[in-house]
């Protein structure tokens, strides 16, 4: 390797690349469904949505149904360490679910405003992007492409791109519940060197 150019990551598999994983596509809560430990988002059409939270199953009070709706890293503690944590209620219809859309080739990053404008009535589909095209990564929710075609989630990056001892193109990721453990325990996370070219930012 010459001239700081990184090694090709599909080199040996002349023609091949996985499939990208599935998209980010957000569902209303009031369609029904279980909830408890689900991503979630939460807003107003409108006016905005917040990401990064998990729900709780749904509870009804008087007319109205509400979802207990926690902070990611509250809900990873909580789970761990079996204790309670306080969980506002929020009314189901602001409430959007993040499931998995039907996967799709990778579209050309937009290259002008108006491509990237979306509707304010929900949550936008939130489509993955290849490592390897991402600004960065350490922190990032990422998604690793398995060999037989599956895809491991609940994943972040705590390295940025690097070659490794072999060779290879790759990043370091640890499972969520070590990435939030990390913060409130200090205790540094078990992490898996994932190859560029299965490596996607969700």
């Amino acid at each position: 390797m010459t001239g700081g150019a990184l090694p090709d990551p599909f080199a040996g598999h002349p023609g091949w690349a996985p499939e990208p994983p599935r998209p980010i596509a957000p569902t209303p809560a009031i369609m029904g469904g279980q909830l408890r430990g689900r991503r979630v988002m939460v807003g107003l059409p409108g006016h905005g949505w917040r990401g990064d939270l998990r729900a709780d199953e749904k509870v009804v009070q008087g007319s109205r149904t509400y979802v207990p709706v926690m902070p990611e890293a509250e809900w990873y503690r909580a789970e761990a360490e079996q204790t309670e944590v306080f969980a506002p209620l929020v009314p189901v219809e602001r409430v959007w679910v993040e499931e998995l859309g039907m996967a799709a080739m990778p579209a050309a990053k937009p290259t002008d405003m108006m491509s990237r404008l979306v509707s304010l009535d929900e949550p936008p589909r939130r489509n993955p992007v290849a490592a390897l095209d991402a600004d960065a990564l350490t922190g990032r929710r990422v998604v690793q492409l398995l060999e037989d075609g599956g895809e491991r989630r609940d994943l972040r990056a705590v390295t940025e791109l690097h070659t490794s001892d072999s060779g290879d193109v790759c990043a370091r990721v640890a499972t969520e519940l070590d990435w939030y453990r990390w913060a409130w325990s200090g205790k540094v996370p078990r992490t898996l060197e994932v190859a560029v070219h299965l490596l996607w930012v969700e």
